[in-house]
């Protein structure tokens, strides 16, 4: 157990830092912290490919006892890459599916623990609603002003291709999950009309331009758009409306 405090966007926050073991007799004892963590940091080694493998038990674990709690994935030991049994990419596809955020960090050399908990700690202000609070008169930082001007012009699908280092990738991810952007991006893809699992329209303002047809021999319904893209039998969109803030 430890506090500390950090500095996060010009502001001070405090953290108090559980280290619980990854062995099975410590079990009990992680169920009962993780019911009460605002955040939750998945750690293995990267020279060894077995402690990745167990991370999928672990995080049953904290889906049971802490749902929707904040996650970060970090692989350790960065510094034996030479060594290492676990790729890079392999670690982020993992935490792409999990809606993770994924950094390696090597507490030898000092690189990239610092910004990890600052994520950490960054996801959770945003989950519990606390960033309006000390947000509103600030002056932004450079890397979040760079990192606002990317998530807004380039998809999430997107930023892989980006000439980055991989850290800074999977840091506009996450900040892309986080960011306000995302936010809108998932109010309007709930605005679509679904029908026995199949959306209707892409949007509600445009609902307005299609108009049904009487079923004809088979039992599935005909929809016409007046203009713009068509839209098949049994309510396919030709256009798909993408969500940009979901990682696939």
């Amino acid at each position: 157990y430890k506090t500390t405090t950090i500095l996060l966007d010009g502001k001070r926050v405090k953290l108090q830092v559980w280290d619980t073991s990854g062995q099975g007799r410590f079990c009990t004892i992680i169920r009962s912290y993780s019911r009460g963590a605002q955040g939750i940091i998945l750690v293995y080694d990267i020279t060894n490919k077995w402690s990745f493998d167990g991370l999928s038990r672990w995080l049953k674990e904290v889906e049971e006892h802490a749902p929707g709690v904040p996650k970060v994935l970090v692989g350790n030991r960065l510094h034996l890459a030479f060594k290492r049994q676990v790729a890079a990419k392999q670690a982020e596809l993992y935490a792409s599916r999990n809606k993770m955020a994924c950094f390696e960090i090597s507490p030898l050399c000092d690189f990239n623990i610092r910004e990890s908990f600052c994520e950490l700690a960054r996801m959770a202000l945003h989950r519990n609603g606390m960033e309006r609070l000390w947000r509103s008169n600030r002056v932004l930082p450079l890397q979040e002003l760079c990192c606002r001007t990317i998530v807004r012009r380039t998809s999430v699908y997107a930023i892989d291709s980006l000439p980055l280092p991989p850290s800074v990738k999977s840091y506009l991810k996450s900040y892309a999950l986080t960011s306000s952007q995302c936010l809108a991006s998932s109010h309007q893809a709930q605005a679509l009309l679904a029908h026995n699992g199949r959306p209707l329209a892409p949007l509600a303002s445009n609902a307005k331009n299609l108009k049904c047809k009487t079923p004809t021999g088979s039992g599935s319904g005909q929809w016409h758009r007046s203009s713009g893209t068509g839209i098949g039998a049994g309510g396919g969109i030709g256009n798909n409306v993408r969500n940009s803030c979901v990682i696939s």
